[in-house]
């Protein structure tokens, strides 16, 4: 299937071509400031203390009530107290008080990290650490970013014209990217480096990509050091979940940033034209992405990848595809199809994409896609579809334009069934359309 709409919105993709040219000159700004945290004790003030059997309100057996005086006994002879005693008490209380009040100028003023035990030990608490057990981002920084890479690779005849992320899939060296950062060198023979985050260089080959999908698979001796990620489930996330991303923005290596899942199952297109079109039935996020993220892992707070960072939205058509920054709407491949592709092209070298054999294009009040071609012999014709029905649903999901139907097709493997409703004319109808293979 081919989308013929060429009005269709596109995200720009977030690796890719670096000529030189940074889109955020000098002076750079502060990543941020820290302030102190002024702790409060960890300890709760003691409760009101009462003898046994009394609690407030309750009246002890045998004595008066609170409006009745207690009985007054007579004063007995108090001892006399040496005069010379008092000038010595004031001088005991005068020592005290100023030992006392450099003490506390001492607590206060000091920063408690000179000497271990005594009392600055004690009274400059802070707040425990988190436990390191994969539910913190920083926990989950630590586990992944031994399995992130950054790539470089060769563009338009610069060896390092082209800078994106990766990460690790198994213990042969087999590195996850995105094919438009590493497309054009794998054309050109050109050189394609990984860099690990101690900043160790590993030269790498391609081992299969697909533009479909947006990826490609990568290989290098000197990775099979580098441990593996963990997978996840991009099916089982839920809008609100935080995610993070790691990758190499702006040539930034080991770079971590979190967000939460956006949305999901949104219906993304990618590339400048229809030969490099991507169509990913994406993880949405508002995690930073920027361009040189691409092909980085987005990760649950399980240390489990759930997506590959591939494009990001950008405001109007004032950026270029590879200069725009994050605005807070960027897009991941659910790991479940990178999973799917990777095994092809581990497999044969290629991978393959399903197909229903039509040409389609959206419709002017966009509820639907118009079939304008049907390929003969292929599942549309044979499922007797024909030029000019419109397609309102598949699987029981709204159709509102091209995108969201090739999108949706894509979600499925060569050999599937898809459902789709089709209104001809007056009637509407269910055709059930089996799915062909093509590759790409």
């Amino acid at each position: 299937m081919s989308n013929d709409n060429p009005t269709e919105p596109t995200a720009p993709v977030t690796g890719g071509p670096w000529q030189g040219h940074n889109p955020y000159p000098p002076p750079y700004q502060s990543p941020g400031s820290y302030y102190g945290r002024q702790g409060s004790s960890p300890y709760p003030p003691p409760p009101n203390q009462y003898p046994p059997g009394q609690q407030p309100g309750h009246q002890p057996p045998g004595q008066p009530p609170p409006t009745q005086p207690y009985p007054v006994t007579e004063p007995t002879a108090r001892s006399r107290v040496p005069g010379w005693l008092w000038p010595a008490v004031a001088l005991m209380a005068l020592i005290l008080g100023l030992a006392g009040g450099a003490l506390s100028g001492a607590l206060v003023a000091g920063d408690g990290g000179g000497g271990s035990g005594g009392v600055f030990s004690v009274e400059r608490r802070t707040a425990p650490p988190l436990p390191a057990d994969n539910t913190s981002v920083a926990a989950v920084a630590d586990k992944v970013l031994p399995s992130s890479v950054q790539i470089v690779a060769e563009y338009d005849g610069d060896d390092q014209g082209a800078t994106g992320s990766g990460f690790v899939i198994d213990r042969n060296g087999h590195v996850i990217t995105n094919n438009h950062v590493v497309a054009q060198a794998d054309e050109d023979n050109g050189p394609i480096e990984i860099v690990d985050h101690k900043g160790n260089h590993m030269k790498a080959t391609v081992v299969g990509r697909s533009t479909v999908y947006d990826i490609a698979v990568l290989k290098a001796e000197k990775a099979k050091s580098l441990k593996p990620v963990a997978i996840g489930s991009a099916a089982q996330m839920r809008v609100g979940e935080t995610v993070i991303a790691i990758g190499s923005p702006l040539g930034l290596s080991a770079t971590v940033t979190s967000g939460i899942v956006s949305a999901m199952n949104r219906p993304v297109t990618t590339g400048d034209s229809a030969k490099e079109n991507s169509f990913i039935n994406a993880v949405q996020t508002d995690a930073a992405i920027n361009p040189g993220n691409s092909g980085g892992p987005l990760v649950n707070l399980q240390g489990e990848v759930v997506g590959v960072n591939s494009a990001i939205a950008s405001l109007g058509s004032a950026f270029a595809s590879d200069q725009g920054g994050n605005i807070g709407v960027g897009f991941a491949i659910p790991i479940e199809q990178v999973q799917v592709t990777t095994a092809q092209i581990l497999k044969t070298g290629k991978a393959q994409y399903p197909v229903i054999g039509a040409s389609v294009s959206g419709t002017e009040t966009a509820d639907g896609a118009t079939v304008q071609q049907i390929t003969p012999g292929q599942p549309a014709a044979e499922a007797d579809l024909e030029v000019g029905d419109v397609i309102r649903k598949i699987d029981g999901k709204p159709v509102s334009s091209s995108k969201d139907l090739v999108v949706a097709i894509r979600t499925h493997v060569p050999g599937d069934k898809v459902t789709l409703t089709v209104e001809r004319g007056k009637k509407t109808f269910e055709v059930k359309v089996g799915l062909d293979a093509k590759t790409g």
